[in-house]
């Protein structure tokens, strides 16, 4: 049984042809764009002060210290769980909870829990609790102001350690490599805290930025004050600040995408990628990464440079916009893979440690429903996604050019546009094995 071969793999059961996909969601994007420019002429979505206040119960109980450490608590007792599964139970890894409760439910159940639920992450961090219970002990942080200035680069780095083990690492199924992970990332990741301050995981959290990156396209959101807000999500998006790094988690969360969809494809497979070895998929994953950075930061400072507006700050004032687009890519390749081989985890969870007789939930002898969504309905959501998100970027990038602007002219905003088409057909294409 092949476990984690994240994505959906190659699908020909595509409910319309490729080519018109392809050409329909190209047009969407340019159509969109168009109609933004005709009838979107002055910012429309509010800011980082929008918002209906939500009532002050639902802010006492969001805010409450005692409400986010029993949180903290709980999930420090499921990590410790599956820790302990991964060492000893079952080393089948079909077999074993700890695979599937890493790489598929938490990984890809972090993008609907943030978007339902926003930067839900931040709130159950159980690193954090940790952090408060060690700090007493050490001496107090020294590092603080540096901090600052590296913005959101620590998380992507870490992104990046964590997708090459996803995507790349050939035992990355293995129990044993899901312990190891946990617990070493867990003592990388308090130990700068207690150096850095409880802002590091913020900012060098992988795990928590991503979903606070996915939060910015929920309905909940937080003014500059404090006050907790129900808004437009895309208000949400626009008052993503424009933070050092902000740009590269984005690159990076599109580019390892791109990559997955990439591995699956009969190109890869029996050319760059036929050795399946170790080396051949870093190449791989650091090439996809670079070419999307590449066609980001070219389409974002030309379109800078059209506006007359300083072009070393527009892949960083731009970032924000990726995020539904990263999002949509995200959706396509793993919502299958959640709602399918996502099953394996609640029925492994009945019995984490594999003991005869054991059989908590009444699962463990259940089978994966592969019939629970149909392909059809996989596909659907696949394109939808895809180019949902590329519209809403272009929304986005709109509205943040209105606002960069006092006059926003279509030959500004074409090349960003334009590799946004790109990113559309192209993703299309490796996600359908093109």
């Amino acid at each position: 049984m092949t476990l984690l071969a994240h994505g959906v793999g190659s699908r020909t059961d595509l409910p319309i042809p490729l080519g018109l996909a392809l050409y329909g969601a190209g047009a969407a994007i340019l159509i969109s764009f168009v109609v933004l420019l005709l009838f979107w002429r002055t910012p429309k979505l509010g800011g980082a002060d929008s918002g209906r206040p939500l009532p002050d119960a639902v802010q006492r109980a969001a805010d409450s210290r005692a409400v986010r450490t029993v949180l903290q608590a709980l999930a420090l007792a499921v990590a410790v769980l599956v820790t302990a599964a991964a060492f000893a139970g079952p080393q089948e890894t079909a077999r074993n909870l700890a695979p599937w409760a890493l790489h598929v439910t938490f990984w890809v159940g972090l993008v609907p829990a943030s978007l339902l639920l926003g930067p839900v992450w931040r709130v159950v961090n159980p690193l954090r609790l940790l952090h408060r219970a060690l700090r007493p002990l050490v001496p107090a942080p020294v590092a603080a102001a540096r901090l600052r200035s590296l913005g959101l680069w620590p998380a992507a780095g870490f992104l990046v350690v964590f997708l090459w083990l996803e995507l790349v690492y050939p035992g990355r199924a293995e129990p044993t490599t899901v312990a190891v992970f946990l617990l070493g990332y867990a003592v990388v990741q308090v130990g700068l805290a207690l150096r850095f301050g409880a802002e590091w995981f913020a900012a060098g959290d992988g795990f928590e930025v991503y979903s606070t990156l996915i939060a910015r396209l929920s309905p909940w959101g937080r003014r500059e004050d404090g006050r907790l807000v129900l808004r437009n999500p895309l208000a949400n998006a626009t008052a993503t600040p424009a933070v050092p790094g902000l740009a590269a988690v984005v690159v990076v969360l599109l580019g390892s995408t791109a990559f997955d969809g990439l591995s699956r494809t009969v190109f890869w497979q029996t050319g760059p990628g036929a050795a399946n070895d170790t080396f051949s998929g870093t190449v791989g994953l650091v090439a996809c990464i670079a070419l999307v950075a590449a066609l980001y930061v070219l389409g974002a400072r030309l379109s800078g440079r059209l506006a007359g507006q300083p072009e070393a700050v527009q892949p960083r004032r731009y970032a924000a916009t990726v995020i539904p687009i990263a999002l949509g890519y995200t959706v396509a390749h793993y919502f299958s893979l959640l709602a399918l081989d996502g099953q394996t985890t609640w029925i492994l969870a009945s019995n984490p440690f594999g003991l005869a007789g054991v059989d908590l939930f009444g699962t463990y002898g259940n089978e994966v429903d592969l019939t629970a969504v149909s392909s059809d309905a996989i596909a659907l959501v696949q394109v939808g996604a895809v180019v949902l998100g590329h519209v809403l970027g272009v929304t986005l990038a709109h509205e943040r050019a209105l606002l960069s602007a006092r006059r926003a002219r279509a030959s500004d905003q074409l090349p960003l546009v334009v590799v946004m088409v790109l990113f559309t057909v192209g993703g299309l294409g490796l996600l359908f094995g093109f």
